[in-house]
């Protein structure tokens, strides 16, 4: 069912683009043919590994499969809004107006082009994005405290060895006072990736590395996983908490696991039981992978909680859709009660639909500012 979906697209393109240009059949049939071996790029994943989420197949080949699939996406796309004009215009011209053959080669430049520099937009290492939060009761001793967000990583043979050692590289550079990783670090299997994670080992902040599990950890022997990240100079936090200090001040730094994890027979995130024995007067930073459940964050007293998991929607207009299967919350900050959440767009994304188009990929470095009290 799961390639029967995304061949509709495909199905689209050669009845409604690839059909009526004036072409040989012998042409058109291989135009679909190709075009058709791109939209079941899922299937080829799932034969190359057993899982549409981690193709082994090289990276090259795995760059083109995305670059076709997305071009039939917004072919399919841009072909149905010219459906919609045409329908618009019938009663009009007293027929269903066919678009010209020229009309429709530009339409086809126009959906490869902006796959192609989507796609060199997902993959690249991404730029440093500066914010500022303002926590209330926050110790003027970790007023002006910086650390760097990583999220979603989805390390694969399209995000290799290199690529993390570039972005590890990038991280250092920002001499952060901490680094946290909020989930989805691969896509793969400890074996086919150990190479490729190995370069995170080298990641380095004064007040260490702490990190929490995403969805996709879940897919490939999720225990295995946190063995091996466990192993990496970071900290796992599943369901408990550290303390920072700065002389007499405190922060607390807690994580819980994936909200999918029960699904997959492993301990369910538990807030509660995350922030038990956590001293009470200090701000909690919460790490949770998913945002949909920052409402029950904000009502336990979280002052920060740092998501990713939604790529930030990856295209403009699609980030509407993934709003509405994470309660809302896609990319940005927002504002729940006492609470700030921020979803952060991500430092990677799945290879299997690598596309960015208006929503970048973000290395971000979060500075944290006291916030001044109301006067009374």
């Amino acid at each position: 069912m799961f390639h029967i979906i995304f061949g509709i697209p495909w199905l689209v393109v050669v009845l409604r683009f690839i059909q009526p240009l004036p072409w040989l059949w012998s042409a058109k049939t291989a135009a679909a043919i190709i075009l058709l071996l791109a939209s079941q790029y899922h299937l080829f994943s799932r034969l190359s590994s057993g899982s549409v989420f981690s193709p082994e197949f090289p990276r090259p080949l795995i760059i083109a499969f995305n670059v076709l699939f997305g071009t039939i996406v917004l072919l399919a796309v841009f072909q149905i809004a010219l459906d919609l004009v045409s329908l618009v215009m019938t009663p009009f011209n007293g027929q269903f107006p066919l678009a010209p053959a020229p009309i429709r080669y530009i339409i086809g430049g126009v959906a490869f082009c902006l796959s192609a520099y989507g796609v060199s937009q997902a993959i690249r290492v991404p730029p440093l994005k500066d914010i500022e939060i303002s926590i209330a009761g926050l110790p003027p001793e970790f007023d002006g405290y910086r650390l760097v967000q990583l999220t979603d990583l989805h390390i694969s043979r399209l995000f290799p060895a290199q690529w993390t050692r570039e972005v590890v590289a990038k991280t250092n550079a920002l001499n952060a006072d901490l680094i946290v990783i909020t989930g989805d670090f691969i896509d793969g299997s400890v074996e086919n990736r150990r190479e490729d994670v190995a370069p995170l080992a080298g990641l380095r902040a004064r007040d260490g590395v702490f990190a929490i599990p995403g969805n996709h950890e879940y897919f490939f022997a999720y225990d295995q996983w946190m063995r091996h990240l466990g192993t990496m100079n970071m900290t796992m936090l599943l369901n408990t908490h550290v303390v920072l200090t700065r002389g007499d001040a405190r922060m607390v730094i807690a994580g819980v696991t994936d909200v999918s994890a029960a699904e997959h027979g492993s301990p369910a995130p538990d807030l509660d039981k995350a922030i038990q024995g956590a001293p009470s007067d200090p701000p909690v930073i919460l790490l949770d992978h998913q945002p949909m459940m920052a409402g029950k964050a904000a009502e336990s007293g979280v002052a920060l909680q740092l998501s990713g998991h939604t790529h930030g929607g990856m295209v403009l207009g699609l980030d509407r859709l993934v709003a509405r299967a994470n309660n809302g919350f896609v990319s940005g900050r927002y504002e729940i009660g006492g609470m700030t959440l921020y979803v952060n767009n991500g430092t990677a994304l799945w290879p299997g639909f690598a596309i960015r188009l208006g929503v970048p990929a973000e290395l971000t470095r979060i500075t944290l500012k006291a916030k001044a009290s109301r006067p009374r």
